[in-house]
């Protein structure tokens, strides 16, 4: 049964090391995918189109704003007038002598009543325009809405920055995994040898019945191991995929391993800490911009506005629907609009108040975000120092580790040592050898975060490359 156990697993690491060689990319390939696969970068890409449709629909408040009109009414009680005059003087039969009294001559004949005027049908068409010529409201506001565009350009450069934070912490963490599952397979292969080399002993009555034992259970003990690894490497491959925005089921593999910027780690200077490319902050001075603009443009509500304004109309009023008979009234005018603001019962004041309240709030959250950002590229410069340092220590521990483990082997060997010695020296060179490899990833992610929070482009980086 334990046999049948140790060559399954093999097996499975096998079968897992063919997938891996399959579709290599590297850290690069990653990027470029993720920057043009990822969801949150389309989003925001999107975001800049939106913004700028709306831009340009706020510049269309410049140009003249033309309408069409066309209006048919059907009266069905006609509106009754009522003259207080004498409808006879107006018909020739009287001396020609006024009255200034209304009583001075009852009228005769329906106009006592009053009279209907109007006609049944009513029709009217036409054109009108008006355009703004003096504005400062108006002006204003167009400021801002480019602003909006900028501030979304802004937006799509921070989930470009987070996405390549995202890209690189998962491609480190793949990278990781597969140390682990490295280190991982050769205590499997340390724990089969040993044993082996102790059913040998065994069957030479040269070692015990409970050496053979704790050798069998150091092999069970290591098989969930490279289970759990096998595991970790596909769990970190599909995070990644997730992240560079292709299907969970693309057979890719990453390129490289932790060995290889370990050397980087040692040589290349350490960041420094200018936040002069944070895209929070550089959000924050745009919105700042945006309000102090809007204080103007609440301020601005006090100065009069002046529009010209042109209207053209056909109007036709008939008892019958005979079209080709109607006689089409024209009507136009063109003319100037003067709006002076005199009272508002305090709302232009208010306004003023309460966007100058943004703007001091902005501030102090301004300020506060400046100082998180601060603490936190210490914290990054702290990881990544202590992970240089945790580096050296290990790789003299794994340098260390293995002599013992040797030595430890040959002892065993020889019956000079336990078996006990000989899994407590593995115990010491397996912890070394992850310790290796959490330093360098420790240093990896930090330098990850730190670069992101500084605004480190990938794009700019590889253009300067080129």
């Amino acid at each position: 049964m334990k046999k049948i156990l140790i060559s399954v697993a093999g097996l499975v690491f096998m079968a897992a090391q063919v997938s891996y060689s399959q579709q290599l990319i590297t850290l690069d390939d990653a990027l470029r995918i993720a920057l043009s696969e990822n969801a949150s970068v389309k989003v925001a890409d999107l975001e800049i189109e939106r913004t700028g449709y709306a831009r340009k629909g706020s510049y269309a408040a410049l140009f003249p704003q033309i309408d069409g009109s066309a209006n048919y009414q059907r009266t069905i009680k006609k509106q009754v007038m009522y003259m207080d005059f004498d409808m006879s003087s107006m018909m020739g039969g009287g001396s020609g002598e006024s009255t200034d009294t209304p009583s001075a001559a009852a009228p005769t004949g329906r106009s006592a009543d009053g009279f209907e005027v109007g006609r049944w049908n009513t029709w009217s068409t036409g054109v009108s325009a008006s355009m703004p010529l003096v504005n400062a409201q108006l002006w204003k506001s167009l400021k801002i809405s480019d602003q909006d565009v900028e501030l979304a350009v802004e937006k799509a450069r921070n989930s470009r920055l987070e996405t390549v934070n995202q890209v690189k912490k998962a491609y480190y963490t793949v990278l990781l995994a597969k140390e682990a599952a490295l280190v991982y397979k050769s205590v499997y292969d340390n724990a089969v040898e040993n044993l082996n080399l102790t059913q040998k002993k065994y069957n030479a009555q040269r070692a015990s019945e409970l050496d053979l034992t704790r050798a069998k259970t150091a092999v069970a003990n290591a098989v969930p191991n490279v289970y759990d690894a096998e595991n970790s490497v596909d769990i970190s491959l599909w995070q990644l995929k997730a992240v560079m925005g292709v299907a969970l089921d693309t057979d890719i593999d990453v390129a490289g391993s932790l060995t290889d910027y370990a050397d980087k780690m040692l040589s290349e200077p350490l960041p420094g800490d200018d936040l002069s490319g944070n895209s929070t902050l550089r959000q924050l001075a745009i919105q700042a911009d945006q309000l102090s603009n809007t204080i103007r443009l609440q301020q601005y509500a006090y100065l009069p506005s002046l529009a010209v304004a042109f209207s053209y109309s056909l109007n036709a009023m008939a008892n019958d629907y005979k079209f080709n008979q109607y006689k089409w009234s024209p009507y136009s005018y063109v003319g100037l609009s003067l709006s002076i603001p005199i009272f508002s019962g305090g709302k232009r004041y208010h306004a003023v108040k309460a966007a100058k309240v943004q703007a001091r709030e902005l501030d102090i959250q301004r300020t506060n975000t400046e100082r998180q950002l601060q603490i936190a590229i210490r914290q990054y410069l702290g990881t990544m120092e202590t992970a240089i340092k945790s580096h050296a220590s290990a790789l003299s521990a794994v340098e260390t580790a293995g002599k013992a483990y040797g030595i430890a082997r040959q002892s065993y060997d020889v019956g000079r040592s336990t078996l006990t010695d000989l899994n407590d020296a593995q115990l010491a060179l397996t912890q070394s050898q992850l310790g290796v490899c959490q330093a360098v990833y420790n240093y990896l992610t930090a330098k990850s975060d730190l670069e992101g929070t500084l605004g480190a482009d990938f794009i700019d980086k590889t253009s300067e490359n080129e």
